[in-house]
Parts: structure tokens; sequence; C-alpha cells
């Protein structure tokens, strides 16, 4: 059996990432386009593309096919009541109880742990699934996908930065792996 490719790539910036604040469904900004079209072109041929439901996942997708599909596993989390705020505005101590227990969810939303068994879950489906997978999605995504690949505990969530139209290339073929790949 061929082995599963699986490229994750973070969507565009957003005004809210730059302003701070906890996303909600708002476009991406245009000064993505330079630095996205560089990306797309190694991902052209690639059959299959899908994108989380948001605008900024179809819209940065939209630069890599023409028919991407929405998977709502790649979602972004739900933020609850806190979609839209500036972290500077939240009160102190709910902010650092849900940065300090992946388990707490005091937005109203999905705590960090139900979002890294979503995307465990959906990990799990892609293993009986071969050939190349390009999936637009979200920094939590990125994430919680990285720690079912490395097989990290939930404490180790943000310690992994993602930035804007970056590339994950993981690979499972009997085992998932993480590809570091050079684009020189």
């Amino acid at each position: 059996m061929q082995a599963t490719r699986l490229t994750l790539i973070c969507h565009a910036a957003t005004p809210f990432q730059k302003q701070a604040r906890f996303a909600d469904d708002e476009p991406i900004t245009m000064d993505w386009h330079s630095a996205a079209l560089s990306q797309a072109g190694r991902f052209k041929k690639s059959l299959r593309v899908v994108c989380g439901p948001e605008a900024r996942t179809r819209q940065t997708a939209g630069l890599f096919s023409d028919n991407a599909q929405r998977e709502d596993a790649l979602r972004d989390a739900d933020f609850g009541r806190w979609k839209g705020q500036q972290i500077a505005q939240l009160a102190g101590d709910e902010l650092s109880a849900w940065m300090a227990d992946s388990a707490s969810a005091p937005h109203g939303g999905e705590s960090v742990e139900q979002v890294c068994a979503r995307v465990g879950r959906w990990m799990k489906s892609l293993e009986c699934q071969s050939g190349h997978i390009v999936a637009i999605t979200h920094p939590f995504v990125i994430r919680a996908a990285m720690l079912y690949v490395l097989q990290f505990p939930v404490s180790m969530f943000y310690r992994i930065d993602v930035e804007p139209l970056s590339s994950t290339e993981l690979r499972f073929n009997s085992v998932w792996r993480l590809r570091l790949e050079t684009h020189a």
C-alpha cells in the first residue's frame, strides 16, 4: 500500500491575528498573496485538497485548488464567548486557567483536549488512505496533529508555534512521521 502524505498548511494571516484577538470567521488579509503563491506551485498536482469550513481556510485553499473539500475536523477551536475578543481584555485568571489546564474551557467552547481528540480521530481516519492530502487549517489543529504524530503529551501544546502559511509534512506508512524538507 502506498504511504499517506499529509501536508498541513496554516491559513494566511488575518486582522484578528495581528490584533491578538481570538478567531471568529474573519477573512484573510491581502498581504499574504506573494508568500502564498510561492507555496502554491509546490502543491498544484495534489489531487486532494481539504480545508476547514471558515472563510480564512477556504480563501487560502483557493490558491491550491479550485475544488477544495471542506472538512469539519479541520475547523478551528471553538473559543466560545471569547470569539473576537482581544487577549488583553480577558480576565487574567480565566486565561491562565485555560492555558494551564488542557481540559478546561472557561470560554464555553472547546478545551485543548477536545481539539486534540477531534484532530486525533481525523488523523486516525487518514491511516487507511494512500496518496497526498493537502489540508489548509488553523494553528490549533496543526499543533494537535503534531502532538498526535509525535505522541507528545497535551501539556506540550503551547510549545509549538505555527506561522501563517507555514507547511508541515507528515507521512504515514505503518507509523506517523514528521518529515522536515528543504525547498531551496
